[in-house]
C-alpha cells in the first residue's frame, strides 16, 4: 500500500498527551512521520497503514479522537 498522510483530531491538553500519542504511533511498523499541532489539536501521520489501524492505536492513549481524512 502506498504511503498516505492522515489527519486526526485528538484532544490533547499537555506535552504528556502529545508524547503518549507519539509513543504509541512510533511502535507501529509502517509509520513514517508524526506531526502534532497542540494548538489545533491535530495529528498528521504519514504511513502505509490503514486509517482505522492508526485511529485504533491513538485511542489506546485514552484520548478522545476522530479521523478527519487524507491530506
Amino acid at each position: 500500500m502506498a504511503s498516505q498522510k492522515h489527519e486526526f483530531k485528538v484532544t490533547m491538553t499537555c506535552e504528556g498527551c502529545s508524547g503518549a500519542v507519539t509513543r504509541v504511533l512510533k511502535r507501529l511498523e509502517g509509520v513514517e512521520t508524526i506531526d502534532i499541532d497542540m494548538a489545533k489539536q491535530t495529528v498528521h501521520v504519514q504511513s502505509t497503514l490503514p486509517s482505522d489501524k492508526l485511529l485504533e492505536t491513538i485511542k489506546k492513549t485514552g484520548k478522545e479522537c476522530s479521523y478527519v481524512g487524507v491530506v
